[in-house]
């Protein structure tokens, strides 16, 4: 009799904590549904204009960006306001295979944006042709020989605002991405060019960064860019080395990882220790609130690609950093399912871009295996 109790206790005090964070699981998924299909109701209902553009007085990319999260987020590209948004980014198309607005000074980052949301939609190979030109243009952008550029430039490998200016590690973090979501794997030449422009990008002296900055602040988070002089949103040391910040730290771990580079390579190992120092959800570590959902979408692809559902910080403290990005997140939204950033630099002021980053990073809330 005495044995049942004791192993009846057992069972209880093992069963209860299996239940519990079983129904914790559970009540999480449910949150973060709730919130996806608030922002989804907000972008189909409020946030489309009638030619089915968001916000299209700052160009294409919000109106890609968007499309890319509701599919991402579970809609359908026969969804009719995924369908009339897909239709518009359609007729953005140029001779010369990008996708870009008239005039625009922002090819790069159009076309890229273009491409993630005609491959997620492309579930019947309706987009083939069309990505196919885009990922040519996109290639025929990147500062490579093609520009009198050898590997020894700083500039080499990187994808910018337009070749009369600078490449910057933002572009070529989108490059990257685009061309993975159009098929091509680590070993293409472009996302290996891309890596040797990346790595300068980081506040680490190696083998494969010895431009004036490298020593500098030996962090090893990442800045904007080394090129055309150097610059960080971030600002500069004492020491003239460009101050690392959080988005550029996690959009150049990200890369790395997606072109291959191992996570024993010392820029891998340098990157996840400034993260592991930096860890936050409050804010842009090194910009406070600007490109916070910028930030907030960034930190949610690069843990999700290092592939580890826990992440220990330099302090010691672990973090289930799923769940805590999507507390955060929905917290952050708004009553009427939007999302806004109070600081609106970056165009974080609008809500249509700013719901697309939220959606975007809560796709990365959910285990591996439970996402869409």
């Amino acid at each position: 009799m005495l044995h049942r109790i004791v192993v009846g206790l057992l069972l209880t005090l093992f069963l209860i904590p299996v239940t519990t964070i079983r129904a914790a699981d559970e009540a999480d998924s449910r949150a973060i549904e709730q919130a996806v299909a608030k922002g989804i109701n907000f972008l189909k209902v409020k946030g489309q204009a009638d030619d089915g553009s968001y916000s299209s007085f700052a160009g294409i990319g919000p109106t890609a960006l968007v499309v890319t999260a509701l599919l991402r987020s579970g809609v359908s590209p026969d969804d009719p306001a995924v369908a009339k948004s897909l239709k518009y980014l359609e007729k953005t198309v140029r001779e010369d295979g990008g996708f870009y607005g008239e005039g625009s000074t922002h090819r790069n980052y159009e076309t890229c944006l273009t491409m993630l949301a005609l491959a997620e939609a492309n579930r019947d190979g309706r987009y083939d042709s069309l990505l196919k030109k885009a990922e040519s243009f996109v290639k025929e952008l990147q500062w490579d020989k093609g520009e009198d550029q050898d590997p020894s430039d700083v500039a080499y490998g990187g994808a910018g605002y337009g070749r009369s200016k600078r490449p910057d590690l933002s572009n070529t973090s989108f490059m990257i991405d685009a061309l993975k979501a159009t098929g091509n794997d680590y070993n293409d030449e472009a996302i290996q060019r891309a890596i040797i422009f990346i790595s300068r990008c980081q506040n680490l002296e190696t083998e494969h960064n010895t431009t004036e900055f490298a020593a500098k602040n030996p962090d090893g988070g990442f800045y904007y860019t080394p090129a055309a002089g150097g610059s960080s949103q971030a600002g500069e040391t004492d020491a003239g080395g460009l101050r690392s910040y959080g988005s550029m730290t996690y959009a150049g771990l990200k890369s790395m990882i997606y072109a291959g580079v191992k996570p024993d390579d010392p820029r891998v190992k340098a990157a996840v220790e400034w993260v592991q120092k930096h860890y936050s959800l409050e804010e842009n570590p090194g910009m406070g609130d600007s490109g916070l959902y910028y930030y907030y979408h960034l930190f949610g692809k690069a843990l999700d690609a290092i592939g580890q559902e826990q992440f220990t910080d330099a302090s010691g403290k672990t973090h289930h950093w799923r769940a805590e990005l999507a507390k955060e997140l929905i917290s952050r939204q708004q009553a009427d399912g939007s999302w806004v950033n109070e600081n609106s630099r970056w165009l974080e002021g609008d809500a249509n871009l700013v719901t697309g980053y939220a959606l975007l990073a809560l796709t990365y809330c959910q285990p591996k295996s439970e996402q869409k």
